[in-house]
């Protein structure tokens, strides 16, 4: 996955591995180049960013913009990390995401249970995939049954009248994910595998126990909000929303008649979720002090170009208001309510608003917290942030590299990039050593 590799720093752990991801927005596209080391450690070697081009709501909308972006993006994770990279994987939020789990069950008889039989298995599962048109991107066994009971994780060698998986599978739209690929392959690189951005954000924000446990995710990007349930340790149930970030900033431009740029600013800088005695007192600049390309005057400002904060913030909490009203709806429509006592845990650019945690447990009366990378060796502070969770979570899921089914039987359909020896090297990986 690595190429040119950088003279190695004294000091430094000798890499094994080195892993790339990308991960293409609506707002910005980021790129993180992660190491493994002899020891197993995980560790950032390099990371960047830049603007989004070419990328709404999850969909290539021009082709030639994303690949500069997505080239650009790379080429500066690739000058911080001294390594250059031949191959990504690859963050999907947006191309109709769906998620369902498929439960498969065989006769035993009552004996015990062989590595055939769990390859039997499997490839029964396999074939029980019904993808109606759409493309697979992970079909992925949870954990196994015997006789109906659940939390088994190795079978092999136990009895049982019946043996069962349950799998989970992520379909997509494929016309999508192959412009997606496409645009990554324009910029000279090769896609390792398409993953939905809400099992990348998964692995980033949330702890195995919470997964088991059950937890709801909410990853608020610039113009879709993935809505996904977890339980059991697996991702029960997903939602896309129409929605995201995006949606407040052109409601502050629209309402004041300000730039987006300056929108945006008032929002990241002086926005929240909550509102303070003091905020009709408090006045904020439309643009900043040394900003003097635009001297029009925004509406309802004051003779210096100001508005009350007041007045930003109720733009916000009522944009915010519709969006945690889908929320919800969604989480309702998928059986996580407040009587499970489960947490919902925000993510994605748009969780970084000040005070959204408490406007969220408010408006969902459940318990809210705010979702981030986890500590990895060299990640800069300003990419361990909720915006930057699904990047680092694609890197952690290139680590784990977790098995795919569709690797063990002959109707392979591909989203991802394997040689015929890595085929046969994974499914023996699967059955073997895992299973």
């Amino acid at each position: 996955m690595a190429r040119n590799a950088a003279a190695r720093p004294a000091g430094q752990a000798r890499l094994k591995k080195v892993f790339g991801a990308v991960n293409p927005g609506s707002f910005r596209v980021s790129a993180m180049i992660l190491g493994l080391t002899e020891d197993d450690e995980l560790q950032v070697l390099g990371s960047g960013h830049r603007a989004s081009q070419g990328i709404k709501r999850g969909y290539v909308t021009d082709m030639k913009a994303a690949t500069y972006a997505i080239r650009d993006a790379v080429e500066r994770a690739e000058k911080n990390a001294g390594h250059s990279i031949e191959s990504v994987w690859v963050g999907c939020a947006g191309a109709g995401l769906a998620s369902e789990v498929t439960r498969v069950e065989i006769e035993i008889g009552g004996r015990r249970i062989e590595e055939e039989d769990i390859e039997h298995l499997l490839i029964e599962a396999r074939n029980a995939i019904r993808p109606d048109g759409r493309m697979v991107l992970h079909a992925q066994p949870a954990h196994y049954m015997l006789d109906g009971a659940h939390g088994v994780a190795n079978p092999k060698g136990l009895h049982a009248d019946r043996l069962g998986v349950e799998i989970h599978v992520m379909f997509a739209d494929g016309a999508p994910v192959r412009n997606l690929t496409e645009a990554v392959q324009n910029a000279h690189l090769d896609v390792e595998a398409v993953v939905a951005a809400p099992l990348a954000s998964g692995y980033a924000c949330l702890t195995p126990e919470e997964r088991e446990l059950g937890v709801a995710l909410v990853e608020i990007g610039s113009h879709v909000t993935n809505v996904a349930v977890y339980a059991g340790g697996m991702l029960l149930g997903l939602k896309s929303l129409p929605g995201g970030s995006a949606d407040i900033t052109d409601a502050i431009a629209s309402s004041f008649g300000i730039k987006r740029s300056q929108a945006e600013r008032l929002k990241c800088v002086s926005g929240s979720a909550l509102a303070s005695p003091s905020d009709h007192r408090e006045m904020i600049a439309i643009a900043p002090p040394d900003d003097e390309a635009d001297s029009s005057v925004a509406r309802g400002a004051d003779e210096n170009n100001r508005i009350p904060r007041a007045a930003l913030v109720s733009i916000v909490t009522q944009n915010l208001s519709q969006l945690t009203t889908q929320v919800r709806k969604a989480l309702k429509e998928m059986g996580f309510t407040a009587g499970n006592g489960g947490q919902v845990v925000f993510a994605g650019g748009g969780a970084e608003l000040a005070g959204l945690a408490e406007f969220a447990q408010s408006a969902l009366a459940m318990p809210v917290r705010i979702g981030r990378p986890p500590h990895l060796t060299g990640l800069p502070e300003a990419h361990a942030t909720p915006g930057f969770a699904a990047l680092a979570g694609l890197c952690l899921y290139a680590a784990d590299d977790p098995i795919d089914i569709r690797s063990i039987g002959p109707r392979y359909q591909q989203s991802a990039r394997y040689s015929g020896g890595d085929v046969v090297v994974r499914m023996l990986r699967a059955v073997r050593e895992y299973f």
